[in-house]
């Protein structure tokens, strides 16, 4: 059994309809050293990042500590954009998307959702996993047997515990929750 630690990257400079990938803003960069600080009391994690700005800088201060490099994984990067949709529709697309089930999105999208839990699922060493809202969602909603896209709101650089076990994910204890808005 492996304990994986969920972090929300930190506050970006940009949003969705903004950059295809921002940076971390000032208040990020505070945001992921104070996540650090709380991460280095669970012990010698491995560290995975989304390969997007705002994950693998808010994992910098983390690895910095730990003295070592995070390890890039696309299969807990952001959820895709659809081909058609444009930069600037991306905050409408991605609220309609929030409030609904995964059976109601594409087969892409589904896809992503499954190759997310089970890689997720495969980690067998403790890890930091630093990643996005929609995508931690994916997580909870996966160790809950839930089918809706969000089940909770985990802020910038919250920490959220899940069990990867052989039955699957489990849910130890959610990050700090509070309000997000999709631009």
């Amino acid at each position: 059994m492996a304990r994986l630690y969920l972090v929300r990257h930190g506050e970006p400079t940009g949003t969705w309809t903004d950059s295809p990938d921002p940076g971390l803003s000032t208040l990020g960069h505070e945001q992921a050293k104070e996540a650090a600080e709380r991460l280095r009391a669970f012990g010698s994690l491995d560290i995975v990042t989304s390969p997007l700005r705002r994950a693998q800088e808010t994992a910098i201060p983390f690895a910095t500590l730990r003295g070592t490099s995070p390890r890039i994984a696309s299969a807990v990067s952001e959820i895709p954009t659809p081909s058609g949709v444009a930069l600037e529709n991306r905050g409408d697309w991605l609220r309609s998307v929030m409030t609904g089930r995964w059976s109601d999105t594409d087969r892409a999208l589904q896809d992503w959702r499954a190759q997310l839990i089970a890689y997720l699922s495969s980690l067998s060493r403790d890890t930091a996993v630093f990643s996005h809202y929609v995508a931690i969602n994916v997580a909870v909603a996966g160790a809950r047997r839930d089918e809706r896209v969000t089940v909770f709101a985990p802020t910038h650089a919250s920490i959220t515990i899940l069990d990867a076990t052989p039955r699957g994910l489990e849910e130890v204890e959610l990050g700090r929750a509070g309000e997000t808005t999709v631009r």
